[in-house]
């Protein structure tokens, strides 16, 4: 069960309880009216009521329900990469070709299916950053309810920093923003395409890195997150990625996968900055040589 706890300060004097819990807590109205019928929230380890009145040094604690998973998934024990965990999230580097999550198409030989391994019975996948099949590299996912809804606050702001590495067809220079609105193609399709008259704003920002075997690698920061951004932007400019059997064509050496990893991942919690970078997949590297 995650607690969380907090000090009052003097600036904290005569506040409500209620305010303090939802404001320096994060608590949501929801789950605050949850915690006052459960007796979740503490002051200085006792019991007490929402408009209690805050002194300077009081201990302030709320012991968040745990939420049972939606479906069970059955657990693989195979290799995961996780690079970083704490109490309240974790980040995976996650291979390719992997899928991210179970469906009703595929219940197994997903990401999800090797961490319910890891993580236990009462595991719940919460990703914050998805990725397809066919990318590999960094995603973040929280361990509890609360971590979530704390952290997809910071999604699509400067405090949630993803980028990419990208080998695309074609010879690129220097640096170039991509702002072209993303919408589906069609109702039933997966396909994306740049559409001016209906599509959501989408940018990306992206730099040349090096070329070679005429392709460039790019590193690529998304600033905002639209399904196959990426991938629709480099097609749409005439740079597909490699291997991009959607919106290019098939690259023998990847099968199953194209050429695209979530290098750099950057978030905040609880007042520290948390930076995790990995290195470009031998696989792809050796797309550029000639």
């Amino acid at each position: 069960m995650p607690i969380l706890r907090k000090t009052a300060q003097e600036k904290d004097a005569g506040r409500k309880l209620k305010y303090f819990v939802r404001g320096d807590l994060g608590v949501s109205y929801t789950q605050f009216a949850a915690l006052k019928m459960s007796g979740g929230v503490r002051v200085n380890g006792e019991r007490a009521q929402a408009n209690h009145l805050l002194k300077p040094g009081d201990v302030v604690e709320v012991a968040l329900s745990e939420d049972a998973p939606v479906h069970a998934v059955a657990p693989e024990f195979l290799p995961v990469n996780i690079v970083y965990e704490n109490d309240d999230f974790y980040i995976v580097d996650k291979p390719a070709p992997l899928p991210c999550q179970c469906s009703q198409r595929q219940e197994n030989g997903t990401l999800e299916n090797r961490l319910a391994a890891r993580f236990g019975e009462k595991f719940v996948f919460r990703p914050l950053n998805r990725l397809d099949k066919g990318t590999s590299g960094l995603m973040c996912a929280a361990k509890h309810a609360h971590a979530c809804q704390l952290l997809q606050r910071q999604l699509h702001t400067g405090g949630f920093v993803r980028e990419y590495l990208a080998i695309v067809e074609g010879e690129i220079d220097g640096e170039f923003t991509i702002n072209a609105p993303i919408a589906k193609a069609e109702e039933a399709s997966v396909r994306r395409v740049v559409d001016f008259a209906r599509g959501k704003p989408s940018v990306t920002h992206a730099r040349a890195v090096s070329r070679g075997n005429g392709r460039t690698l790019l590193r690529l920061k998304l600033e905002t997150g639209r399904t196959h951004q990426i991938r629709v932007h480099m097609a749409h400019i005439g740079h597909p990625v490699v291997g991009d059997f959607l919106y290019g064509r098939e690259e023998e050496r990847l099968p199953g996968r194209f050429a695209l990893h979530s290098a750099h991942l950057a978030l905040e919690w609880s007042e520290t900055a948390f930076s995790f970078d990995a290195p470009l997949p031998e696989a792809l590297r050796s797309l550029l040589e000639i």
